[in-house]
């Protein structure tokens, strides 16, 4: 088994603690992701190779990360480009808003989610 594909017990458990407490951002969106409502299925929470995506659609490959202000650090945002390139090598797609994007304008931020899920789905052909 490629070791990218594996799960790794501490990451898992790591993944399960952060979904509790959500920060505000996380938990307005995972309101409107949540049970379907988008009409896929989304985990929030979720690992993948050595990372935890904060919202993950594995029907479409998307990984959707809220950014808080740490984001903004030269070495925060280092860290980011990696740990997309590593994602996006893996096939998936990485979108990412910022909590004041959530926050203050959820339909836009939502507009897009819906807009990259049938951009990835159109192209990726029938499952």
């Amino acid at each position: 088994m490629d070791s990218r594909h594996r799960i790794y017990p501490l990451l898992l458990e790591r993944a399960r603690e952060m979904r509790h407490p959500q920060t505000p951002a996380e938990a307005a969106l995972w309101r409107v992701l949540r049970n379907h409502n988008l009409k896929y299925k989304f985990r929030r929470q979720h690992p993948i190779d050595h990372y935890i995506i904060d919202f993950y659609c594995a029907q479409a490959k998307l990984c959707i990360e809220i950014d808080g202000a740490s984001h903004l650090e030269p070495e925060q945002q280092k860290y980011d480009a990696l740990r997309t390139e590593v994602l996006e090598e893996l096939g998936c797609k990485v979108i990412r808003f910022t909590n004041n994007d959530v926050r203050y304008n959820i339909h836009a931020v939502v507009d897009e989610i819906t807009r990259t899920m049938e951009n990835l789905l159109e192209t990726s052909g029938p499952a």
